[in-house]
């Protein structure tokens, strides 16, 4: 037995491989989640990885059939069949790797040169005496400014009412925290300058703890949004504000509190405390930036459906509840229009799309999902309701990304492939999961395009007057109730992939764009990071185009915020980015309730002018 040395990328996990140990193997045994829906058969072919360094055995009759000679020319490989045969450096693809692997590699960094705009500065002051009687935030003010050159005026009111017994407790040393012109906290010398970063989602929330010194991210952890049990989504929330007013202040208080615990725990997880927190940014859709302010909302649900602010906006942290420094601020990236928000400017901000050269569309999907077309160095972008069928919402046994959630599916003859996160028994299906059992409806002709689900399988039956296909059955799951894909929950992601499809049409009609003009499709958000993207392709989600054309990028609204946060000039630059962006409302558009219809069906097609052009 030979043991060879292989690394597998983007994950950054290197170990030993055994010559009759295949790479699948190899790899789930150094903890690298590889899908693989046939159990290492090589029938699913969803373990393609590419090897980019070493020799490796030849292709299988399965690998033959599965991949072009293109690809096995590019290196292109199924897991499950291939073995090493020399140290090997192995890439795993996004769409091969499972969700919690995807997590992972969702939180690498982004190199940025760090440029806070809030500072530590240490500090030894001469203490008061008869002959010098100044004050002690004066005295403060002038050691601050004469030893680090800087044009300090002011200390935040805070600080100020700790300052005196502080200094004398300190033996007049201390940490000055500066932001601009104002001394925002004290402190022993020396303190961590911690960062917070909030992606503030309709559904979920999701947080980033930073070392503002040098801009990396030391936790980070997802929460619900508690704000759900108002509403799945963001018009729920607003009518029960409108229905009563009062509801307004508790829903402000919910996301508070669901911030404030969670700032505490990244803190807890690196032995920190919320008091080190001296900066936040937090982005967010429009109307959950709204709540999170406690600015009026009523008119984001009427036309012409205008945000009561748009500019970026500095606030203190505690005047909005929040448990940081004394003086800390919260930074809020600009909005766009009622419906497109500062977290789509995050977005645009950490892909750098506006530089893009040739039409470029990027979509975040979420509960609301926002579509930007980027062509010649313009932006122009519209807002789709698409609903929470993508997060496990308004579907029968649909569930968020979870243990047990089936996250890929494969019908073969009659019997059903599906591979869970962690592994586990099956509790229901996720975003991803139904995306592709959909998908797989469709090819083997349960449903059609019309979305008709068809009595020509075993799995299929009828249950309290509806059809259903059954994914696995009460006796699978040992007598509890069966897993289902019923004819509501096609109905509810056909919605919910037109809404999609018609944003993206709309776009590319206003600009004149066709889409095999389309160079390239950013999919960003926490759905967007897990779906096959061929299934998506196949119910007619997406446009039909070359897989290489597509690059899922994970939670690009989160790492837009961390660079907000660390950097000054990013910070400047989200503004700019804000400020070029022309939004159109989608139900606006000419050809709209026609285009949404002809988006509904399902299968591989083109659009042009509104109309659905088949492809084989």
């Amino acid at each position: 037995m030979t043991l060879y040395q292989i690394d597998f990328e983007p994950v950054g996990r290197r170990g030993e491989c055994r010559d009759n140990e295949s790479f699948l193997a190899c790899a789930r045994r150094l903890g690298v989640g590889i899908i693989s829906l046939c159990g290492g058969k090589g029938t699913c072919h969803s373990c393609k990885v590419q090897i980019l360094t070493g020799n490796v055995s030849q292709p299988t009759s399965n690998e033959l059939e599965a991949l072009s000679s293109q690809e096995l020319k590019d290196g292109w490989r199924l897991a499950c069949q291939t073995y090493p045969i020399s140290d090997c450096k192995v890439s795993v693809p996004a769409e091969s790797v499972t969700t919690p692997q995807r997590i992972q590699v969702e939180g690498l960094e982004i190199t940025v040169h760090p440029e806070p705009l809030v500072r530590a500065y240490r500090l030894q002051l001469p203490p008061p005496s008869l002959s010098d009687p100044r004050a002690d935030a004066d005295r403060l003010l002038q050691v601050l400014n004469q030893q680090h050159q800087l044009h300090c005026s002011q200390v935040d009111i805070d600080a100020l009412r700790i300052l005196s017994p502080r200094l004398r407790s300190w033996n007049w040393q201390c940490q000055a925290t500066v932001r601009n012109d104002e001394v925002i906290a004290l402190s022993p010398w020396p303190r961590p300058q911690l960062g917070l970063a909030i992606d503030l989602g309709t559904t979920k929330i999701a947080g980033y703890l930073v070392d503002l010194s040098d801009g990396r991210t030391l936790a980070a952890k997802g929460i619900m949004n508690p704000q759900i049990s108002y509403g799945e989504d963001i018009i729920s929330r607003i009518t029960s504000i409108i229905d009563s007013p009062a509801k307004s202040a508790k829903l402000q208080k919910l996301v508070v509190d669901g911030l404030n615990e969670l700032a505490n725990d990244l803190c807890t997880e690196v032995g920190a405390k919320t008091a080190e927190i001296v900066e936040a940014v937090v982005v967010g859709n429009t109307a959950m930036h709204h709540l999170f302010l406690s600015l009026p909302v009523r008119q984001l649900a009427y036309s012409p459906f205008v945000p009561a602010v748009s500019r970026a906006l500095d606030t203190k942290a505690r005047d909005l509840g929040l448990h940081m420094a004394s003086g800390a601020y919260v930074h809020l990236l600009p909005n766009i229009a009622g419906f497109v928000g500062a977290d789509h400017v995050a977005m645009l901000l950490a892909t750098e799309l506006w530089q893009a050269e040739g039409p470029t569309v990027a979509i975040d999907i979420g509960t609301n999902t926002e579509v930007s077309l980027v062509n010649s160095g313009e932006i122009t972008t519209v807002s789709c309701a698409s609903g929470p069928a993508f997060e496990g919402g308004h579907i029968k046994d649909g569930m968020r990304a979870a243990s047990g959630a089936i996250e890929r599916l494969r019908i073969a003859n009659d019997s059903i492939q599906y591979q869970t996160i962690d592994d586990v028994p099956p509790v229901g299906i996720c975003g991803s999961g139904i995306v592709d059992a959909m998908a797989q409806l469709y090819l083997v002709g349960i449903i059609d395009k019309h979305g008709r689900m068809k009595d020509n399988h075993p799995r299929l039956r009828t249950h309290k007057k509806q059809r259903q296909f059954v994914l696995v059955s009460e006796e699978e799951r040992d007598g509890r109730s069966a897993i289902v894909i019923t004819q509501q929950d096609v109905r509810e992601l056909q919605l919910a992939k037109a809404a999609i499809r018609t944003g993206i049409q709309i776009l590319l009609e206003t600009k004149g764009c066709s889409e095999e003009e389309i160079k390239l499709v950013i999919i960003a958000g926490a759905f967007g990071t897990y779906i096959n993207v061929s299934s998506a392709i196949t119910i007619g989600m997406l446009p039909p185009l070359p897989l290489d054309r597509f690059r899922q990028v994970g939670n690009a609204a989160g790492i837009g915020a961390k660079l907000a946060l660390v950097s000054g000039s990013k910070r400047a630059k989200a503004q700019k980015i804000a400020s070029r962006v022309h939004y159109i409302e989608l139900a606006t558009a000419p050809n709209f309730m026609s285009t949404f219809s002809q988006a509904s069906y399902i299968g591989r097609y083109r659009m042009r002018r509104g109309k659905r052009e088949e492809i084989g």
